[in-house]
């Protein structure tokens, strides 16, 4: 979460039941204070039950839980974090383009196991929003034109988040073992990224999966404006301030 998302939530004033606003403000007031025993009305575990969470100890897939909750939160707190994504034909014969349009919480890039070599973030989003031809036996049909005909499909961001988050898909079915399997493959992050239509972007926090499909943890390392651009990992119950920067401006990490 952030800064921004924290204080919009906090500013809550009229809990409703179909949001859990309430509860995340009353996690947040309680760790402001520094309190280690919770309060009842803060008790983590209500939110646990708000997001139908009934057993903390089976993994879970971060991303899911992570719309899970901004889907739960209202969407004052959570349009940070909302884009919409439009899906765009454009008929070769006709050039009348069409928009499939939809919200997105997230972009998933598509890992590959490169043999060794380290995935590109960059390239992946050069590739995510890389327009696709469909001719021949793919022609695709044009209600204008009332015909099948050659057309062209790209993503297109109409509205950027002010929080843009990228899911590499690290877990990818495999037709030699007939199930899922993880790509282990190291990642190149950029400290910027830039967006078509000229977005740029400035990379703040990291979510790292360290295990399997059947089992694994989760930990963030993120950086924190009010610690004056300190980075932090933040490790189940235990939060450590890193003495270094370990995301250098300009510079690429894998």
């Amino acid at each position: 979460m952030t800064e921004d998302f924290r204080e919009t939530v906090t500013r809550l004033t009229s809990p409703r039941e179909a949001n859990i606003d309430h509860l995340l403000k009353e996690l947040f007031e309680e760790l402001q204070k520094g309190r280690v025993y919770w309060s009842n009305s803060a008790d983590p575990r209500n939110i646990l039950r708000a997001l139908e969470v009934n057993n903390v100890h089976e993994q879970q897939d971060a991303a899911e839980y992570f719309e899970r909750i901004l889907r739960k939160t209202s969407g004052d707190a959570a349009k940070i974090f909302h884009g919409w994504l439009s899906h765009r034909t454009t008929c070769l014969k006709c050039k009348i383009p069409t928009d499939s349009e939809g919200p997105f919480w997230h972009l998933p890039l598509e890992l590959e196991d490169s043999l060794g070599r380290n995935y590109s973030v960059e390239k992946g989003i050069n590739k995510f929003f890389t327009e696709t031809e469909f001719n021949g036996d793919n022609q695709m049909y044009c209600e204008i034109c009332d015909t099948k005909v050659d057309a062209n499909r790209k993503y297109v961001i109409t509205h950027h988040p002010d929080v843009l988050i990228l899911m590499l898909k690290r877990f990818d079915f495999s037709y030699q073992w007939m199930s899922y399997i993880k790509i282990h493959c190291n990642a190149d992050v950029p400290h910027t990224i830039r967006i078509p239509e000229n977005q740029i972007y400035e990379l703040y926090a990291v979510v790292e999966h360290f295990g399997d499909l059947r089992g694994g943890h989760y930990q963030a390392v993120i950086k924190s404006r009010d610690e004056g651009d300190q980075w932090f990992v933040f490790n189940d119950s235990s939060v450590t301030k890193l003495g270094r920067n370990p995301f250098p401006d300009n510079e690429n990490i894998v």
